[in-house]
């Protein structure tokens, strides 16, 4: 294929070169592995995958091309891609540019013929790592672990702020291609720590009406918008430092609005009642992760992203832990005892990935009609 030298070097030393794509440069940020084996146009415009160089354990990518419908931002969020093998020539009716182009325009990195499971069996033993994606011309392969010294990792970084929508706007756009909008007239404020679109599209159709604002909105400003619910959303870093958004959530948990959290937003929703988090050896990327609910016994597949998880032994009294992950028994899922507020620990609108937690955004609902009643 066409390209330029690249390489990625890692915090423990390994050095792999292949051949890059897309925009020569160099990023710094944490690398990991994610197994979906389809949708990586979605994952890579995610923003919860900010500062995070993405490998994908798929070996063949680039296969469908890009479509204008698939994406979650208006741009790639992900510091880069690592893939075995890039497909130049997609095939998909629905392709209205490649791979290639795509990170062009978005001034990304890719890095084609690695050996990813090499990587992804070093990432497993060693968890998630400090790397450096880079064009050899961008940054000298020599020059790497000096470079890399400036990046400290995830832990400690509140990148919600940064990803977060500068204004706010309303959405009433719902599922492509059939929307069926809900007759609902329950006024959602869905606060924005890295929103994917297909969230915001299942919001509209099974909740209400939404308007999304900026992850650091004070608390007065969403109380003057009388929402009916709060909805928290993904998004990447870590939790801890977000006080500003704890804050919020402490308040909205005291006046009993009802709240909807994912992802991070799980994860702030339960600091808030009281929990702590920790960072995860390599975490959970990808779309066939079992997590089974601990009050019906099912076991759902669901689409997963994130690094940090919910602390067990810190749980108050007061919350109940209602989903697990069969992987690691990881805590996927909370609700409060005596406030009308839960969370679930993955991405429950599952793009990509499976649809069966959708029922999620129906419970919000429900919580939302007897909180009125």
């Amino acid at each position: 294929m066409s390209g330029f030298p690249a390489y990625l070097y890692l915090e423990n030393g390994e050095l792999y070169s292949g051949i890059g794509f897309g925009i020569k440069k160099h990023e710094t940020a944490e690398v990991v592995f994610n197994t979906a084996l389809s949708g990586y146009q979605e994952i890579i415009t995610d923003p919860s995958y900010a500062k995070q160089i993405i490998t994908f354990t798929n070996p063949h990518i680039g296969n469908t091309g890009i479509n204008e419908e698939d994406n979650e931002a208006s741009s790639i969020y992900a510091s880069g891609i690592v893939i075995r093998s890039l497909t130049e020539i997609p095939s998909s009716w629905r392709s209205t540019t490649s791979l290639q182009d795509f990170l062009i325009k978005n001034n990304s990195i890719g890095i084609s013929g690695i050996d990813t499971r090499k990587l992804v069996n070093t990432l497993r033993e060693t968890g998630s790592q400090r790397a450096i994606i880079a064009a050899n011309d961008s940054l000298d392969p020599k020059d790497a672990k000096k470079e890399l010294e400036k990046f400290s990792g995830l832990g400690g970084l509140d990148l919600a702020k940064v990803v977060s929508t500068k204004d706010s706007y309303t959405w009433d756009e719902g599922v492509w291609p059939d929307f069926k909008k809900t007759s609902s007239d329950f006024h959602i404020v869905a606060i924005d720590f890295g929103i994917k679109e297909n969230i915001l599209r299942l919001l509209a159709e099974h909740v209400g009406k939404i308007i999304v604002v900026n992850a650091q909105t004070p608390i007065e400003e969403i109380l003057n918008l009388k929402p009916d619910g709060i909805f928290l959303s993904n998004g990447p870093g870590d939790p801890e430092p977000c006080d500003y958004a704890i804050e919020n959530i402490k308040i909205a948990l005291d006046k009993k609005i009802p709240i909807f959290g994912i992802c991070l937003g799980h994860q702030l929703l339960a600091i808030a009642g009281g929990c702590k988090t920790y960072k995860m050896k390599f975490g959970h990327h990808g779309a066939n992760h079992p997590v089974q609910d601990l009050r019906s016994n099912e076991v759902a597949i669901t689409s997963q992203n994130h690094g940090f998880a919910i602390e067990e032994k810190s749980i108050p009294e007061d919350i109940t832990i209602t989903h697990r992950s069969l992987f690691d028994k990881s805590i996927q899922g909370i609700q409060f005892d005596n406030k009308p507020a839960f969370s679930f620990q993955g991405h429950p609108e599952a793009s990509p990935g499976p649809h069966e937690l959708i029922s999620l955004f129906n419970k919000f609902k429900d919580m939302i009609e007897e909180n009125n009643a």
